[in-house]
């Protein structure tokens, strides 16, 4: 019989613990809740607080809903989702991840330090002219940029204080697109991986143009990052490995990829009906079982005891 082992590092992070506690406390009261979005990237437990009560609505779902209580959860909204409920007189049960508000907070200042700098440019438009005229053009306006997945609920909460503005990259090939004559603001979504992050910088600095200013902000969520190098010495130690989680969690792909890289031997499941009988068999003498920040401990369980069940 071989060895089963759940990583002790897997499970729930910080924001998203405190989004499902809060959405238990409310239904605990009786009360009608609403979340917008999913709670968390991970069906069986989305499921779980369905059957305790929690409702799931998208943006035009919300648009109708008046006198009613709304989470939102870790992943954090735009501004225009609170005007929307504060229009319809809708509570706010606010869960954003508080890692996701600093960021949020933090590139709303820069945007907004950005329009005074234009503002304050309209009132030299005619030295602008004389110096366009010697051939000595500074141009307005930086680059506010978010490396992160297009269309993640987190990166639309990110891009919403930019109203709009903020260029949105997924990969290094995207960042190869910037203007590189303009200043760069640099920010990351806070479950990217970190040496992707690195390799944009390193490029990005060697592609600026002397006239701009590039400045990077490490925003990368240290529950995440941190776990790179303790996950993948689990799964170098293990036969063969389990990563539990949503297909789609953005954390939980970097981690799995992280997993694959050192063991080739590494099935990304969403739960124990999906695991083939045939991956257990062989000369096996360890099987290790881990998950994203989004999976919880429960359904990691279900997959060891599925394990010795088959």
């Amino acid at each position: 019989m071989y060895q089963v082992e759940i990583e002790t590092g897997s499970g729930f992070c910080f924001g998203v613990t405190t989004a499902i506690r809060k959405a238990e406390e409310e239904l605990a009261k009786g009360n009608t809740l609403y979340c917008l979005g999913d709670i968390v990237h991970n069906g069986m437990e989305c499921e779980r607080l369905k059957n305790m009560g929690l409702i799931t609505i998208n943006h035009d779902d919300m648009k109708r809903l008046h006198g009613a209580k709304v989470l939102l959860r870790a992943h954090g909204e735009p501004p225009e989702t609170y005007e929307l409920a504060r229009r319809n007189n809708i509570e706010i049960i606010d869960a954003t991840c508080p890692v996701v508000l600093q960021l949020q907070k933090r590139i709303k200042n820069q945007y907004t330090s950005q329009e005074e700098k234009v503002d304050a440019g309209v009132a030299t438009l005619a030295q602008e002219q004389r110096a366009a005229s010697s051939g000595n053009v500074t141009k307005k306006g930086g680059q506010i940029v978010i490396f992160g997945k297009p269309g993640h609920a987190e990166v639309l909460g990110l891009v919403g204080q930019t109203t709009g503005h903020a260029i949105v990259i997924a990969n290094l090939e995207d960042a190869k697109e910037l203007d590189f004559t303009r200043d760069i603001y640099l920010y990351s979504q806070t479950t990217k991986s970190l040496d992707e992050f690195h390799l944009i910088i390193t490029y990005i600095q060697e592609h600026i143009s002397p006239e701009a200013h590039f400045q990077s902000f490490d925003t990368i969520c240290r529950q995440v990052a941190n776990r790179m190098p303790s996950i993948a010495a689990f799964a170098a130690r293990h036969d063969l490995i389990l990563f539990v989680c949503g297909r789609k969690s953005s954390n939980g792909r970097v981690l799995f990829n992280e997993c694959s890289r050192v063991n080739p031997k590494c099935h990304l499941i969403e739960g124990p009906e999906e695991i083939d009988p045939s991956w257990l068999e062989g000369n096996l003498s360890s099987v290790g079982i881990c998950g994203a920040t989004s999976t919880p401990k429960w359904l990691m369980e279900q997959c060891r005891d599925a394990i010795y069940r088959l």
